[in-house]
């Protein structure tokens, strides 16, 4: 079935009945919902209950291997990931992914990439007409953001070199560099203490609401979530549990018990450690 047009103007995200299988093992099962434009939406659950797999499979990494991912009314399910960051989803990674031998700002830089227009047939002349004017806008970008994330002071660091905070800062940057209409953000404040966390926090906030930017954000601290999120998913073994405003799903039964720990002794609780990176499919259906 395709897309329908009439919907597109109020969905920026849409899976449908969305299922992961490695092997015998289900990550996803049937999962589906809606992303709107400029909303922020969250994704909680237990450890393993696939939140990075339904993100892996917005953002290309992953193919599902039943159901749809729509963008903007547009089926990529079968696109790769640099065919998505064209379309405009950037991402963080749970496990921090920057160039430790690079700059901060050569990081950034690298987010930018797929923005150059130089290519093999007109590389000659394009550097002759057209590369120093286009490289001073890709830094004067670059520059917005450092300012944005307030980062100025280590700029010319290594990123190996800095606090995990800062590196986390850092990806986020190389994230927005591309000026995407989605970020997915895969436990941006993991291993961070309460001050990182709030700065963190407020960061992601004003990329929604003053860049604009939609986000869809797997987190572990639920105060974080339900204070900054707009709308929220909960899936736990691979299935979708609960979705609503943050305090419907707060006081959701089966969320109680799947991932706040009530009436379950062996139950999860609000600061549970992230999940490792592929542990999606570590839990048998």
């Amino acid at each position: 079935m395709g897309p329908d047009p009439a919907k597109g103007a109020d969905c920026l995200v849409e899976a449908r009945a969305v299922s992961l299988r490695f092997g015998g093992v289900a990550a996803l099962t049937d999962v589906s919902f809606e992303v709107r434009p400029g909303e922020l939406f969250s994704i909680i659950g237990p450890n393993g209950a696939g939140k990075t797999s339904m993100l892996n499979c917005i953002s290309g990494r992953y193919k599902p291997t039943d159901g749809q991912i729509l963008y903007q009314g547009r089926d990529i399910t079968g696109l790769k990931p640099n065919a998505r960051a064209d379309l405009g989803i950037g991402r963080t990674f749970q496990n921090l992914a920057l160039f430790n031998h690079m700059t901060v700002l050569d990081n950034i830089m690298v987010g930018r990439h797929h923005l150059l227009k130089n290519n093999f047939l007109t590389g000659m002349l394009y550097w002759i007409g057209g590369a120093q004017k286009e490289e001073l806008e890709h830094r004067r970008e670059v520059e917005d953001i450092i300012d944005f994330l307030e980062i100025q002071h280590v700029r010319y660091a290594m990123a190996g070199t800095l606090p995990y905070g800062l590196r986390k800062r850092v990806e986020l940057a190389r994230a927005v560099a591309l000026r995407p209409d989605l970020v997915l953000l895969d436990e941006p404040m993991a291993g961070m203490n309460l001050e990182e966390k709030e700065d963190m926090a407020r960061y992601i906030v004003d990329l929604n609401e003053e860049w604009g930017a939609s986000i869809i954000m797997i987190e572990h601290d639920m105060g974080v979530v339900m204070d900054i999120s707009q709308r929220v998913m909960v899936l736990d073994f691979g299935r979708k549990i609960a979705e609503g405003l943050p305090d419907e799903v707060k006081a959701h039964p089966q969320v109680k018990r799947a991932y706040l720990g009530e009436d379950d002794d062996e139950g999860g609780s609000e600061d549970s450690p992230g999940d490792p990176a592929d542990d999606d499919a570590a839990r048998v259906a």
